[in-house]
């Protein structure tokens, strides 16, 4: 069995390599060995969306903790040898308390959001995180997420761009791995971001709209994950299966037995 040590050492290589890192998330035990299994799978992440929403609850961080700790260990457990992140919000008012409870599960990297508050009590639960990390033995995959463009209103583009920016080398002279930043952005803007941030730093979400993953590949980025669109793409599934069962319909004919 691999070690945490050792799983976290390979999630890092994955995301320095130049081959773009692509992640399907997850958010429960059989969509962990689902993924797991599907030939091409180097890493897994989970969705703190999904897993609130499978458990019953809002998103941001109406989850309590503990919950979601038992969660994302179960994902690390069901994944074996492959390395997990974890989406873990914003760390619960407990950025550096949460990371060592997720790495003693097994985790070996984290989104942590900012939720666009003021820079420096940013930084400051960054660099709470990444000494967790640090006094775990851990070479831990810290993604520290922007929400600047999630809640950029009718704000200039220019200057939330300019905000991004400055924010993602604040996160990183912090001690992050990399830089997550949600939101459609177009090619212009990912390529802004990677040229100041430099190639293999930048995260971004997969999303109905969102740049090519082999544009995404050549401007440098580090790593595509699909936040809750992996649970929407699952339960729209489900969803059209109920409707064609009620139609008189069944089974699709391309159905797999997975579990």
């Amino acid at each position: 069995m691999t070690s945490t040590a050792d799983k976290a050492t390979r999630l890092q290589e994955l995301h320095a390599a130049p081959e773009l890192l692509l992640v399907v998330n997850v958010w429960d035990a059989i969509t962990a060995k689902v993924v797991a299994e599907t030939p091409g799978t180097t890493a897994l992440a989970t969705a703190s969306h999904g897993i609130a929403a499978a458990h019953g609850y809002e998103d941001g961080e109406n989850i309590p903790r503990d919950e979601m700790i038992a969660a994302v260990g179960l994902i690390a457990h069901t994944a074996g040898d492959l390395p997990v992140s974890a989406d873990l919000e914003a760390g619960y008012g407990d950025p550096g308390g949460t990371v060592a409870r997720a790495i003693d599960v097994g985790i070996v990297g984290a989104n942590l959001e900012d939720q666009a508050k003021p820079l420096a009590e940013s930084v400051k639960a960054v660099e709470a995180a990444v000494a967790a990390a640090g006094s775990a033995g851990v070479d831990f995959v810290l993604n520290a997420r922007t929400d600047v463009f999630l809640k950029a209103g009718d704000k200039d583009p220019d200057a939330v761009l300019a905000d991004a920016i400055e924010r993602g080398r604040a996160y990183l002279g912090a001690g992050a791995s990399t830089f997550f930043v949600p939101g459609k952005l177009d090619e212009t803007q990912v390529g802004r971001l990677v040229e100041a941030l430099g190639e293999r730093t930048v995260n971004l979400i997969g999303i109905p709209g969102s740049i090519p993953l082999k544009t995404a590949q050549e401007l440098g980025v580090a790593r595509v994950s699909y936040g809750p669109w992996s649970q929407n793409v699952a339960l729209t599934a489900l969803a059209k299966l109920a409707e064609d069962v009620y139609d008189g319909g069944g089974l699709p004919a391309d159905t797999r037995k997975l579990n």
